[in-house]
């Protein structure tokens, strides 16, 4: 079953005619995947230590679950980024409570090297965002951290979510219309 399973995610992974072996392809998903996980989970979480801390929990996941990975049931990113919504949503539930975000907690979000203006307008424009991302509720924001963070096609996010993919369209432009007016009015 292992190999069966390493040659499959081999093919989808690398598609050139390479053999790897098990840890092989776990580390190219990890060098693969990490970067998007991780920022998909940081638009989700209010600490970049749990978003650090989820991430890892992400992969250990698809390393215990490798093998019930069917590539005819979904594409393999799809079928991570589920795993990565199932951990927040786990993780919130046992926290149960909502967050909120506070203009103090993200200010320190991840950047560039930018000069200390540019930083500041960064961090300003993104609290902005991020005080805004709170005026929509959690399916939306959830589909909004999939596209931009994860990276994912709309067909992708709606497969996830269970919509069509014409109806996850109109709720990413509805969304990001609500969005523009809030900080339009903030300006």
């Amino acid at each position: 079953m292992e190999r069966a399973l390493t040659m499959s995610l081999s093919k989808e992974l690398c598609p050139r005619d390479e053999a790897h072996s098990h840890a092989d392809v776990i580390a190219d998903i990890f060098d693969r995947y990490y970067q998007r996980i991780y920022k998909y989970m940081r638009y989700r979480l209010n600490s970049i230590e749990e978003a650090e801390d989820l991430s890892s929990q992400v992969f250990e996941q698809v390393m215990q679950k490798i093998e019930t990975y069917n590539a005819e049931r979904a594409p393999f990113e799809v079928w991570l980024f589920t795993i990565a919504q199932n951990t927040v949503n786990a993780h919130y539930r046992k926290r149960k409570r909502r967050i909120w975000l506070t203009l103090e907690s993200i200010c320190d979000l991840p950047s560039g090297q930018p000069s200390p203006e540019e930083a500041a307008v960064h961090s300003e424009d993104q609290g902005r965002l991020l005080a805004a991302l709170t005026s929509l509720d959690g399916r939306e924001r959830n589909i909004i951290a999939m596209k931009f963070a994860g990276g994912l096609k709309n067909r992708e996010i709606a497969e996830l979510m269970g919509l069509s993919e014409s109806n996850t369209g109109v709720i990413l432009y509805r969304s990001l219309h609500q969005l523009r007016e809030i900080l339009e009015s903030e300006a």
